[in-house]
């Protein structure tokens, strides 16, 4: 049982009651809190529920901002909702309910289905006594607009330089405006014993009139219509968290202004403690689930991520707080492949080529001509080609990382050399899977050249591949002078892609399946750690990312391993290991820490660089749609030929 609460049920859909008192914890680089909090929105808007009844909201449709944080407060009588004693975590929507001998208030806050920027309140006041009660139901917000745009130790707190007008509005009734500042607005009420009555207000960019009682009803018969019902009998207990899943990994989606279609920010500390979206491999993962669950959402955010991109085919390593594309930090070697992958599994699963003739524009600092869908993928598989390219043994350059930002640091090759002429094992692995899926896509576009090329290409990096097995694991990488980087451990990461691109036989899968049991998985109850045996001074870390491709691969050779795999990964199993620890209770970060660590269950922080996933280590999405492809391949979805 959590510490914190139960799932229950609320409105035909999953929710979470909260009933946890103050529970201290430490962020590391900011002050010890005792507040816990979820994230919910639709796709516009971001609603930051607070254990203690206070609200934030997000939009990132210009940039990293928030509107407004840790507010929110219905008052009548004696009564302020900031005072609640029940919460509610829905999957869009979070509730509070407070009540004295003569009155009581339950307050709901929805995000409305849909690209909506405002939340809907809604407050019911019951009088509980046995006398009249009358006086003013007052609801207020506080807004504080702040741009928060690559900030690494302590917050600054910078105003947006065009802070929009926000809005406060009793349904029928006042309205109020500011773009910095306290909104109130009240309603008169007089109730009789028994009584109870509804007052519904919106709080956020408002655009238009609203029937709020409609857009309440229909949002959630909306909801409920859209999120997936399906039946896991090999691991029941996490049944519930699939729709849940859904719900915050498309609450993550926000339209955006700049670039067009949709973003799909992986949150959590690097959005909203720090201020950028990255990496672009990110937006694109998460958008792979909802290929088969929402697919106008996946090409939306397909769109968007190539959108960021240089006419070269080049994509950036991130955006900044203000949408501007950030090159500074990283410059990992397999980006394109995450587009390219996305790509193909929408093809496949809809059908849909029409899509990939519509224009796609280049960030806008290219001042370029936008170009066909298609065209674009044909320019990042070439960038690929051309200016990533290989090293002297034939993988994959490395550049300054590759999935792993810390590769270079952590493959003891001295750095300046390791950039120059390092290889990536991992991302020839990768590049043997994801080359042969986009040919198809290639060849059904009508483009032959670019298809066979693919497919030449990736039965090239097969054979290196498969070159890497040492008799227990696949090899890491490569530096300079014959520096080899994964031959006396093991790096969790290439090993899941050297089985699906098919570098490894099958006895030689089965055998290496058994070592990562034997070793990073043995005692981890949140799934495999990525290194083993775990450096020294470092802390064993479990990653969504790797252990998803881990659960794919284990899937075809050894399908209990894979379901064991996938329940380590889920709600439930980190709540049964870590009652006490509110992160992987209703959300979590990208990457545990194993039990090998000083803070088991929770998750990595570096203060000495001034970051630190620990000080917001929930609303990373991967959390949310890692589970979801992990599960659907589980269950064999898509089934197309991966290797033709």
């Amino acid at each position: 049982m959590s510490a914190f609460g139960e799932w229950t049920t609320v409105e035909g859909l999953p929710a979470f009651e909260y009933r946890a008192g103050p529970r201290p914890w430490d962020p590391i680089i900011d002050p010890p809190t005792s507040r816990h909090w979820v994230h919910l929105g639709n796709r516009r808007i971001t609603l930051v529920a607070d254990s203690d009844g206070l609200t934030g909201v997000w939009d990132e449709h210009l940039g990293c901002r928030w509107i407004a944080e840790r507010t929110g407060i219905a008052r009548f009588a004696e009564l302020a909702t900031d005072s609640a004693a029940v919460k509610l975590f829905g999957p869009t929507f979070c509730r509070t309910a407070v009540a004295s001998d003569s009155v009581g208030i339950e307050r709901t806050v929805l995000c409305p289905e849909g690209a909506v920027p405002w939340v809907l309140i809604r407050v019911d006041v019951l009088n509980r006594g046995a006398e009249v009660v009358h006086g003013a139901l007052v609801e207020e917000w506080d807004v504080r607009p702040r741009l928060v745009d690559l900030e690494f130790g302590p917050t600054r707190g910078d105003p947006p330089p065009d802070a929009p007008a926000v809005a406060l509005e009793n349904c029928g009734g006042g309205r109020v405006e500011t773009t910095a500042g306290l909104l109130v607005v009240g309603v008169g009420l007089e109730l009789a014993p028994g009584e109870r009555t509804t007052a519904w207000f919106r709080f956020g960019l408002l655009d238009g009139p609203a029937d709020p009682e409609a857009v309440y009803s229909t949002s959630l018969a909306a909801l409920r219509e859209r999120l997936p019902s399906i039946t896991t009998p090999r691991a029941p207990e996490a049944t519930a968290e699939i729709a849940w899943h859904v719900a915050l990994l498309t609450g993550g989606a926000c339209e955006d202004g700049v670039l067009g279609g949709h973003t799909l920010n992986q949150g959590s500390a690097y959005s909203f403690r720090h201020g950028f979206n990255g990496a672009a491999r990110d937006p694109l993962q998460h958008a792979l689930p909802l290929v088969h669950f929402e697919p106008d959402l996946a090409l939306s955010v397909l769109r968007n991520t190539c959108a960021w991109g240089s006419p070269d085919g080049d994509l950036p390593y991130a955006l900044d707080g203000r949408k501007q594309p950030w090159t500074q930090l990283f410059r990992p070697s397999d980006q394109n492949l995450w587009a390219l992958w996305l790509a193909a599994e929408y093809a496949v699963v809809t059908g849909d080529l029409a899509a990939f003739a519509e224009p796609v524009p280049y960030h806008p600092c290219h001042a370029a001509e936008a170009v066909p869908l298609a065209e674009n993928l044909r320019r990042q598989f070439r960038f690929f080609v051309d200016e990533v390219g290989v090293g002297e043994h034939g993988h994959v350059r490395i550049l300054n990382a590759d999935w792993n930002d810390l590769a270079i640091t952590e493959s003891g090759v001295d750095r300046d050399l390791m950039i120059e002429r390092g290889e990536s094992v991992l991302n020839s692995a990768m590049a043997a899977w994801v080359l042969p899926v986009y040919a198809g896509l290639a060849e059904r576009l009508g483009d032959a050249t670019t298809a066979a090329e693919a497919r030449r290409r990736a039965a090239a990096f097969r054979e290196l591949v498969a070159k890497e097995w040492n008799g227990r694991w696949f090899r890491r990488a490569h530096g300079p002078g014959g520096k080899v980087v994964g031959d006396h451990d093991l790096w969790l990461e290439v090993q899941p892609w050297a089985i699906l691109c098919g570098a490894a036989t099958a006895d030689q899968a089965r055998a290496l399946l058994k070592t990562i049991d034997e070793t990073c998985r043995a005692g981890s109850p949140l799934g495999a750690r990525h290194r083993w045996p775990v450096p020294e001074g470092a802390q064993g870390q479990v990653w969504f990312s790797v252990n998803t491709t881990l659960i794919w691969a284990a899937s075809r050779y050894d399908p209990g391993l894979a379901w064991d795999e996938w329940r380590r990964m889920t709600l439930h199993a980190h709540t049964a290991a870590y009652p006490e620890v509110w992160t992987g209770t209703l959300s979590g970060p990208d990457c545990y820490l194993a039990p090998d660590s000083d803070r088991p269950g929770e998750t990595w922080a570096l203060p000495g660089f001034g970051t630190a996933m620990q000080a917001w280590p929930v609303a990373n999405l991967h959390s949310h749609s890692q589970p979801l492809l992990a599960l659907l391949r589980l269950l064999g979805i898509p089934r197309f030929g991966e290797r033709a």
